[in-house]
């Protein structure tokens, strides 16, 4: 028997995401009263502008006082889509306090202080529901949440930021450089004015802070998550990656260490075969691929960001939450009792691709072999061009730590023979 009063949501943001959240729980308003045995109301909006004509809200929801609206006590859920740790996280907490759960897609919160989010629902007996936060529409945090919550994951590697794809493969398959493909990007709509924690890798550095988080069931903030942007990768990078059969992705890579002691995070360009699943990601495209121990290998794929793909996760959310209060339930919190620490970016053991200028004259090759091996770096292999005094030598070795790599790259640079270090770039996916 449906409930005869309606679950009232409050809805934090009114933009692209938001906007999109309020269209669908109007127009969809008897399907999802249906699936979730209640039906929903949207009982106010929280905005910066109030002017602004949002078509299909009556003007009464209309608030510029957030805080207020949390208070109110008739609130059962809070839909949180305006982004930034303040007011977001003061919001979230207070809407704990007054009892109401909390849907949000607010990845930069979550990955620096998502641990206070959890106590204050935990505290006060609320949800804290956040797939829209990392991936758009692909169905991510909750598998890995509860379908997988049985398992041991040892790795998470992904392309979570759909404008970072998209600008690589126009690189890769264009011949574009990266100026150009960033230009292409924006005038698509798929890179903001100041692409900055895009490119930089802000954004997906956030991302992997979540995701680690959750795979490995301890706590991993955005400080921990070594961070490394793509506006340096060149034609040239993407030249030598397809002599190795290779393409060129900004991958966020979570992994426990073998001994299982530990974890690690990072964001960063790498060279990945052209045979793994995620080099086949094209365009604004997002794909995440998990192993786990007992389920092997996984792989989630879809639109990774844009209003329609994120107000779907979040109205899954949103449905999920709003179940668990008819019923008098609650979905799974925090879980970060294996406590594990974050190692260093120098501890992470991975292969690399170094292109360096050289002299073109004998005795270079073994100066630089030398100082590989001075710095326990074993070399797999070597390619060498040059003319007219000057070369070109691409170096591919094997497994080491990245510390070794760096002890090893600053000894060439102090070589009289190399002029300079072109490139270094991670390999992964082997």
């Amino acid at each position: 028997m449906m409930r005869t009063r309606p679950l009232k949501v409050a809805l934090l943001g009114c933009g692209v995401v938001g906007s999109e959240v309020a269209r669908i729980m109007t127009t969809h308003a008897d399907d999802l009263a249906a699936r979730i045995g209640a039906p929903v109301e949207l009982a106010g909006v929280a905005v910066r502008r109030p002017d602004k004509v949002r078509e299909g809200i009556p003007a009464e929801l209309i608030t510029t006082d957030a805080t207020a609206l949390v208070k109110r006590g008739d609130i059962d859920v809070v839909v949180e889509v305006i982004g930034g740790v303040e007011p977001a996280r003061t919001l979230i907490t207070t809407a704990f306090e007054h009892g109401a759960s909390v849907v949000s897609a607010n990845k930069a919160l979550l990955a620096q202080d998502g641990a206070t989010l959890y106590a204050a629902a935990q505290q006060h007996g609320q949800d804290l529901y956040y797939e829209a936060a990392v991936a758009g529409a692909i169905p991510l945090i909750r598998p890995l949440r509860e379908s997988l919550a049985g398992d041991k994951i040892n790795r998470v590697m992904g392309i979570v930021n759909g404008t970072t794809n998209f600008i690589l493969d126009k690189m890769d398959t264009s011949g574009a450089g990266y100026s150009e493909a960033l230009d292409e990007a924006t005038a698509l709509g798929y890179a903001e004015a100041d692409p900055t924690a895009d490119v930089e890798g802000f954004d997906a550095a956030a991302k992997a802070a979540i995701l680690a988080g959750i795979a490995f069931h301890t706590r991993v903030r955005l400080d921990d998550v070594y961070r490394e942007g793509m506006t340096e990768v060149t034609a040239a990078d993407f030249a030598s990656a397809k002599q190795m059969g290779c393409t060129i992705k900004l991958l966020a890579i979570c992994e426990r260490a073998a001994d299982g002691g530990s974890v690690t995070a990072r964001v960063h360009p790498a060279m990945i075969p052209l045979s793994h699943p995620l080099a086949s990601v094209r365009e604004a495209y997002n794909a995440v691929f998990v192993e786990a121990e007992a389920a092997g290998r996984l792989m989630f794929y879809g639109p990774g960001a844009g209003g329609s793909p994120t107000a779907s996760a979040v109205l899954g959310d949103l449905v999920a939450v709003c179940r668990n209060k008819r019923g008098g339930a609650n979905g799974p919190g925090e879980s970060a009792y294996t406590q594990l620490p974050v190692s260093p970016m120098g501890d992470v053991v991975t292969r690399y691709h170094i292109s360096l200028d050289v002299a073109d004259k004998p005795g270079v090759l073994a100066q630089v072999a030398t100082v590989f091996a001075e710095h326990g770096v074993s070399i797999d292999t070597v390619r060498q061009q040059g003319k007219d005094g000057e070369a070109s030598l691409v170096v591919v070795t094997h497994r080491a730590p990245d510390a070794a790599l760096s002890g090893t790259v600053e000894a060439l640079r102090k070589l009289d023979t190399v002029r300079g270090v072109a490139s270094i770039m991670r390999v992964e996916g082997e």
